[in-house]
Formats: C-alpha cells, sequence, structure tokens
C-alpha cells in the first residue's frame, strides 16, 4: 500500500516539476520582451514568485497527501465508520495546493 501513496508523490511532484518548467520558460520570453520594451523587471520576479508559490505547495501538499491517505486506509481497516473522518483529513491536506494556486494567480494579477 505504502508504494502506491509514493507512487502517487512522485507524480504529483513530476507534474509540479513539468509546471515549474513551463512557467521558466514563459519567464524567459516575457523577460525578453520586456527587455525590448524597456520595463522592468517586477514581471519576470512575478513569475518566478508564482511558479514558486504553486509548486512548493503541490510538493507539499503531494507528500502530505501521501502520509495521510496511508494512515487513512490503516484507520478503515481497522475501523470503517471512521471512513467520513479520514476523507475530511484528505480535503484539508488537498486544500493546501489549492491555496498554492490561488495565490499564484493572485500574484500573476497584480
Amino acid at each position: 500500500m505504502m508504494s502506491v501513496y509514493r507512487e502517487k508523490t512522485s507524480i504529483i511532484l513530476l507534474i509540479v516539476a513539468i509546471t515549474s518548467s513551463i512557467l521558466f520558460f514563459y519567464q524567459n520570453s516575457v523577460y525578453a520582451q520586456a527587455e525590448t520594451e524597456g520595463a522592468s523587471d517586477a514581471s519576470s520576479s512575478k513569475l518566478i514568485g508564482a511558479g514558486m508559490a504553486f509548486g512548493l505547495a503541490a510538493a507539499g501538499s503531494g507528500i502530505g497527501l501521501g502520509f495521510v491517505g496511508a494512515a487513512g486506509l490503516a484507520a478503515i481497516s481497522d475501523n470503517p465508520k471512521m471512513q467520513s473522518r479520514v476523507f475530511i483529513f484528505v480535503g484539508m491536506v488537498e486544500s493546501i495546493a489549492i491555496y498554492g494556486i490561488v495565490m499564484m494567480f493572485i500574484i500573476l494579477g497584480q
């Protein structure tokens, strides 16, 4: 069971790496465009900050979800009545990634 959650965590970290790569290449194109227009470095630092906000939140959420999911399955196997409480804890951990996405959009929107 534990290897399934480690695989899911690896997949989530892979998604974070791909997303940060896309933001990095987008940042480079925006930075090159800003140099030609004479804009400041604020747009490039916004993209780096947005990528870090989402990437770190998703990575932390993925790692936390692996631990909570493993413990939740163990609790459900012992006592099936714990299923609703486990879903609440899993939802709380997943909300961290949603907060990261919200922060990313707030940073990019300024």
